[in-house]
């Protein structure tokens, strides 16, 4: 199985919450994604590109890897912050 997903990363969840707020209303996930992810993916509007289980972490993956696609989730916390996800496809 691979999947194609993108992901904001913020230090705090408070900022990952406000983001996604903004998201719920409507905002634009690349465009939030450049201005606001710690990430380098936030240069290119926070697109991972495609990956296989196992390549990211694992509390990333169980997002990526088993809920609906094109929903935004999180905040997830890892090791490097916080992050929203979309997946945006899971082949």
């Amino acid at each position: 199985m691979k999947a194609g997903a993108c992901h904001i990363l913020v230090k705090t969840e408070k900022e990952a919450q406000q983001l996604k707020a903004q998201l719920d209303k409507g905002a634009n996930f690349q465009q939030l994604a450049k201005k606001h992810s710690l990430c380098p993916s936030g240069k290119k509007g926070g697109d991972l590109g495609e990956f296989s289980p196992g390549t990211m972490v694992k509390a990333f993956d169980n997002v990526v890897f088993k809920k609906d696609i094109l929903t935004v989730h999180g905040p997830v916390k890892t090791q490097f912050g916080f992050h929203l996800i979309k997946t945006l496809y899971r082949s």
